[in-house]
């Protein structure tokens, strides 16, 4: 564990049901390039499997594995704690409902998966590598939200974020900050009141537009254009060709 990394969004897992055509999207769209790693004991499902090791020149953000029984094709980001077993314990005291108790992933840390009071699914993590949490693969997420309300007491007491206050109206959105004033996300209101909350990752590119056209070509469906107001990033919402929902955030 670095405690620096504590609070950050550290990892991002894709959930993927056709592994080569996530990985060539990405590429195309994103610039990203590939590792194979081998597990002897994989964490999802077990076994020897082989693991998919996304990076951006030399930072390594994310992984790409075949999508588990009972998970849909997504995004999962994962935010380090100092203890994974204690974190879970808290979240369900705080209403949040665990979807997998903390598990070993072998020489990389432990893990658990929670979902937060409005739904959305968020991974824990303690680490056990040197990797700092990714900073020029992925932006700040978001936290896309058809409920009436962040549930930020959960955020604040799990990983010590707070929801800022709302800014001067221009793009309606609000930010979510944590340790080190760094911004995790932006919440969301979209959609209808019913609607479950999901978090997004925030896939940095050079060109959002141009990056946008690449993506559609390749197969994803654009479901927003929102470009950020007040702010040096613009950010267009997706579904990959696989299902699995991202933004686009320019640098």
């Amino acid at each position: 564990m670095n405690a620096e990394k504590i609070g950050r969004i550290i990892w991002h897992d894709l959930f993927s049901s056709d592994r080569d055509g996530s990985m060539e999207f990405y590429r195309r769209v994103a610039g990203w390039h590939y590792e194979t790693e081998h597990a002897t004991d994989f964490a999802w499902g077990g076994g020897e499997k082989d693991f998919i090791l996304a990076l951006l020149d030399d930072e390594a953000g994310a992984g790409i594995a075949q999508t588990p029984e009972a998970f849909p094709n997504s995004w999962i980001a994962y935010v380090e704690v100092a203890d994974v077993d204690a974190s879970c314990s808290q979240a369900e005291k705080l209403g949040g409902t665990i979807v997998r108790k903390p598990f070993e992933v072998p020489g990389v840390g432990r893990n658990a998966l929670v979902i937060d009071p409005a739904g959305a699914l968020i991974g824990l993590a303690l680490s056990r590598h040197n990797y700092p949490a990714p900073t020029r693969q992925f932006g700040p997420e978001i936290y896309l939200s058809g409920q009436s309300e962040f549930p930020a007491g959960f955020y604040f007491e799990l990983f010590d974020w707070t929801l800022a206050p709302q800014s001067d109206g221009t793009d309606g959105d609000r930010r979510v900050i944590g340790p080190s004033s760094t911004e995790i996300a932006r919440y969301v209101l979209e959609g209808s009141e019913k609607a479950q909350s999901v978090w997004l990752p925030g896939v940095r590119v050079a060109d959002a537009q141009s990056a946008a056209r690449e993506a559609k070509l390749q197969g994803a469906h654009l479901f927003g254009d929102r470009p950020s107001k007040g702010s040096e990033s613009n950010l267009l919402l997706m579904r990959d060709p696989d299902g699995a929902s991202i933004y686009l955030v320019e640098i």
